[in-house]
């Protein structure tokens, strides 16, 4: 009983740098407004601004998103800090655009980091028979810190001095106190190799995961783009059209997707991984249809329940995803082939991205929202009427 408090404990605080780490990545969400008045720039610059993240991520996950399971999980997760670390000193330094490109790309290099190797570091420091809960854990670490970073950022810029330095400093002093933390927890891979054994990624899947990733990549692919999207320009809908222009609110309404996500993760264990997917994406579709309702009457109501009610049916549909392609994993390819889900995920978070930033100059940003609405709901419809036709099977507990 006390090796399984212990090591709960352990997963725990593992979870808890986590989710540090994510919170750095979204940090910058509510400022950007800040930054557009400081440096004039268009909506495009802010949407590029955004996607170049992903485009890191993408990078690290194909480069070296098995490296955790040769070097160690320590050495990857420590990495990682010292790139949030990074990232948030460019902010600090910012004198320009490119300042800001630096601060993403190096947030990249850390959630890619961070993505797989911590994911698969909580759920390997669970006791025994303890698997469900602890990819509850790694995926509300994930999203829960997503979550925080653009509601720290916002109240901070709204209610305290120094609206573009104070999240920056309080972020690195979070992540020194993940380091520290992260020297406590125990090793989990016992058989390390060097380095130099670590060979850039081909995105190929063990044969018996196939089944299991296709359905699972697409509903993770939905979710992640009507995320990134959300959180890329929603900052902008509500200062244009409805004329809020307080960070605290727009970092708000940010953070509650990613909390509804999480509390969509948690359902996954009262409904089911087989049906948490086609839910999820009846779930995103639901939260699609409320942000053109948004777009169409300007209504902040629209948008905050376009927050939650897409927020929940990622949340359904990505741990669903996590929880099939893990138990499907051979352990010794775990964390690469999560760090595959990862890319696609990525993917969705930065092409859409870019595209409605491009659709914004000859459109408008409502327009490019309801092009970029229109697509995501044929393909989550799809997706859906696949998944019901092909369901992915319960992983093993």
């Amino acid at each position: 009983m006390d090796g399984d408090r212990r090591e709960w404990r352990q997963c725990l605080l593992a979870g808890a740098v986590f989710a540090v780490c994510m919170a750095g990545t979204t940090l910058p969400t509510p400022l950007y407004g800040l930054y557009q008045q400081k440096f004039g720039f268009s909506e495009l610059t802010v949407t590029v601004v955004y996607a170049v993240y992903a485009f890191a991520v993408i990078g690290v996950l194909v480069l070296a998103g098995n490296a955790s399971d040769a070097v160690g999980r320590r050495p990857v997760l420590w990495t990682g800090l010292a790139c949030a670390a990074g990232s948030a000193v460019c902010f600090l330094c910012a004198s320009g655009l490119g300042w800001l490109y630096a601060g993403r790309v190096l947030s990249g290099f850390s959630a890619g980091l961070f993505t797989g190797a911590a994911t698969v570091f909580v759920m390997e420091l669970a006791p025994p028979g303890g698997t469900s809960r602890a990819t509850f854990v790694a995926t509300a670490a994930n999203m829960g810190g997503l979550g925080c970073g653009p509601l720290l950022a916002g109240l901070l810029a709204q209610y305290a001095p120094w609206p573009l330095y104070l999240p920056f400093w309080v972020h690195l002093a979070l992540v020194a106190c993940s380091a520290a933390v992260l020297a406590g927890l125990a090793e989990t891979v016992r058989e390390r190799r060097p380095l130099s054994t670590v060979r850039p990624q081909r995105l190929r899947l063990p044969a018996q995961v196939r089944p299991v990733f296709g359905p699972a990549a697409i509903a993770s692919f939905v979710g992640f783009a009507l995320f990134g999207v959300f959180t890329s320009v929603s900052p902008a809908f509500l200062a244009e059209s409805l004329g809020i222009h307080d960070p605290a609110v727009s970092g708000l309404v940010v953070a509650l997707a990613f909390f509804a996500s999480t509390a969509g993760q948690l359902a996954v264990g009262r409904v089911g991984v087989r049906r948490s997917l086609p839910l999820g994406c009846a779930g995103l579709l639901a939260g699609l249809a409320l942000l053109a309702g948004a777009l169409l009457w300007d209504l902040l109501v629209l948008v905050v329940l376009s927050a939650l009610v897409g927020g929940v049916g990622q949340g359904l549909a990505f741990r669903g995803a996590l929880s099939a392609v893990a138990g499907a994993s051979p352990p010794h390819h775990r964390a690469a082939v999560i760090s595959t889900l990862f890319v696609v995920a990525y993917t969705g978070i930065s092409v859409p991205v870019i595209g409605v930033g491009v659709l914004t100059g000859p459109l408008g940003l409502e327009g490019a929202g309801l092009v970029f609405i229109a697509c995501m709901a044929v393909l989550v419809s799809a997706a859906a009427l696949y998944l019901l036709r092909r369901p992915v099977p319960a992983p093993a507990p």
